[in-house]
C-alpha cells in the first residue's frame, strides 16, 4: 500500500518543475535543543526526496529571531537560493518581548514585499503566543497575520503547533518550544499544506 502511494505522488510530482523553498523562521523551526537533522524542514525535505517532490529546502531560521532580524537577513538569503516561495515563520519573539504589533506588522508586509518584487512567492505562518502576555495584547498581535494576508495576497498558514501546545509530552518545559518528538507530527501538517501551495501555485504558471 505504501509503494502505490509513493508511486502515485511521485507521478504527481512530475508536473512540478524543480525550485526551492526558503524557511525564514526562528527557533520553532530551527530544531530548538535538537540536531539540526530532527527539525521538521529536515524531516520533510527528507520524505520529498523519497517521493521524488523535487523542491529543495533551504531552512533559514535561527532561534531568538524577531520579525526585524528576519527582515535583515532576507536580501542576503534571496540572493543566495533564489526561492521560489518563501515561508514566513516569524513574530513570537516579538511578541514574548512585548513589541508594539505596529512593528511587527511594518516589519512582515515589507518582508512580504521584498519577496514580491523580487519575484518570489510569500507564504506566511499564522504565529500564536502564550496566553500569559494578556488578551488585549495576544489579539492586536495575532490580527495583524490575517490582516497582512488579505492586504497583500498572500496565503495563511495555520500556526503549527495549535495541536501540540496542548501536549506537555511534546512540548519543553517552558511551554514554548517543540521537542525532538513533536517534529515529524509538524512535518506531517506542514506536508500537505506546503504542498499545495506549491502544486496550485504551479497550475496558474
Amino acid at each position: 500500500m505504501r509503494g502505490i502511494l509513493l508511486m502515485l505522488l511521485s507521478m504527481c510530482s512530475l508536473s512540478i518543475h524543480a525550485s526551492t523553498l526558503l524557511i525564514l523562521g526562528d527557533s520553532l523551526s530551527a530544531g530548538y535543543m535538537m540536531a539540526a537533522e530532527q527539525s521538521w524542514p529536515v524531516l520533510l525535505q527528507k520524505q520529498w526526496k523519497e517521493q521524488k517532490f523535487p523542491v529543495t529546502i533551504i531552512n533559514s531560521s535561527i532561534s531568538g529571531s524577531t520579525t526585524q532580524d528576519g527582515l535583515a537577513r532576507l536580501p542576503a538569503q534571496l540572493a543566495l537560493h533564489k526561492p521560489d516561495w518563501v515561508l514566513i515563520e516569524l513574530g513570537a519573539n516579538d511578541g514574548i518581548r512585548g513589541f508594539p504589533p505596529t512593528i511587527p506588522y511594518q516589519t512582515l508586509k515589507k518582508t512580504i514585499q521584498i519577496i514580491q518584487q523580487q519575484g518570489g512567492k510569500p507564504l506566511l505562518m499564522q504565529i500564536k503566543i502564550p496566553r500569559n502576555y494578556g488578551a488585549a495584547y495576544i489579539s492586536k498581535l495575532e490580527a495583524i497575520y490575517p490582516q497582512l494576508a488579505e492586504e497583500t495576497g498572500t496565503p495563511l498558514l495555520p500556526f503549527f503547533l495549535e495541536s501540540i501546545i496542548t501536549r506537555p509530552e511534546l512540548m519543553f518545559n517552558d511551554g514554548i518550544h517543540p521537542t525532538a518528538k513533536a517534529q515529524p507530527l509538524i512535518r506531517d501538517m506542514m506536508e500537505p499544506l506546503l504542498r499545495q501551495q506549491i502544486s496550485t501555485t504551479e497550475k496558474t504558471l
